[in-house]
Formats: C-alpha cells, structure tokens, sequence
C-alpha cells in the first residue's frame, strides 16, 4: 500500500510537497506468518530472513528440523494460531477441495486489526467477498493479491474500488528467465514422456 500510494503521490500534479508524517510499517522484525511451506514458501522464507522476520508457517507436513532452523521458521499445528500471531499472512497453498475458500470471515476476524493478508497462491483460496467486508470494515489493514477469482476480475468489482490493496495481474512469474525455465522444464518432461524415461516433474507419481 505504501509504494503504490507513495507513487501516486510522487507523480500527481497536485503534489506541492511531501508530508513528513506519512509513515509505512516497517518488516523487519515483523512476523511473517506463510501458510503452506512447499518449495515455493520455504524460498519466500529464505528471502524474509534475510529481513529479520520472526517466521511461521503452517503446513500439511512439519518440515525437516533441520529445514526449520536454516530459516528460523516456527511450525503451527493449527493455522489458528499463525493467524493470530502474524503481522503479515502470506498463501502458497495449492488449489484443491480442501484450500477453496480457506480464508474466510472466520480466519479473516482472528488476523490482527494491524494485518497485511498476501496471497500468491490462486484466487479461490479467498472467500472474495468476506475479504471486502474486511478491508471495508478495517478488520485487517490490507491486502495484496497477485491472483483472483476470476482473472481478471469484473471490472465493477468492489476489492477494485478500495484503497487498502493492491492487486497485480498475476505476474509472480512473469519473467523473462522464469517463463524460459519453465519453457525448458516443459520440454524437458515432453522428451522424457516419449524416450520412456522419468518424468522430471511428475505431479501425480505413479
């Protein structure tokens, strides 16, 4: 919220000056709650790390001990308490029965008043509207999402109309590098599949 609104305020022709008392809030040494710790999440906490970020995650599976000290992560058995607990909350789950609409007014109302809610996952791991009630009614204090359900979203849609989230249109990958390493890797799996050989990036192993 700060960098979009600070841009905004950057290139207005109605700015004159800046106002000294238009404060952020800060990372370091915030709690990043991150809920699911697959190889994508176990990246984002490297990198939060390296902020000084008390981490916790919640997961299907409890990770490596081993794992957790490398990035200093605390595991949560009930996603309950990350919530809770964090100041930022960030998804990296899969869409599956079970993820659809995991966050809900419920888990929405235990986040703190102060809360940033992340999602990088898929759209549908949000109950949309229970998110605009939120962000409207200022039961957490923002959001930001790289999806939505659908993409893009109707163009009349109230989470466009706040000024407590940013949306971006699905660009977590959008890369030159990134879109040619999974070029490769899709190639790499097509050339396996017709040698007879391992598939290196089998979603569902025999």
């Amino acid at each position: 919220m700060y960098l979009h609104s600070g841009c905004q305020i950057a290139v207005s022709p109605d700015t004159k000056h800046f106002a000294v008392d238009w404060l952020g809030v800060e990372v370091t040494r915030a709690t990043l709650g991150i809920i699911g710790m697959g190889s994508i999440g176990y990246k984002v906490a490297q990198r939060a790390r390296a902020f000084d970020m008390r981490i916790l995650y919640h997961n299907r599976n409890r990770r490596r001990k081993e794992e957790e000290e490398a990035v200093d992560a605390h595991y949560c058995e009930k996603m309950e308490d990350l919530l809770q607990q964090s100041d930022f909350v960030m998804l990296v789950v899969n869409l599956t029965p079970e993820t659809h609409k995991l966050i809900g007014k419920k888990e929405l109302g235990l986040m703190k008043p102060t809360a940033t809610l992340i999602n990088i996952s898929r759209g549908a791991v949000i109950d949309q509207d229970a998110l605009v009630e939120a962000l409207q009614n200022k039961v957490i204090r923002a959001a930001a999402l790289d999806v939505t359900y659908p993409e893009p979203l109707p163009r009349d849609h109230p989470l466009l109309k706040l000024n407590n989230i940013i949306i971006t249109p699905h660009i977590g990958t959008a890369t030159v590098q990134a879109t040619r390493m999974m070029a490769e890797e899709a190639i790499a799996n097509m050339l396996a599949v017709l040698n007879g050989q391992p598939i290196p990036s089998e979603v569902f192993p025999k």
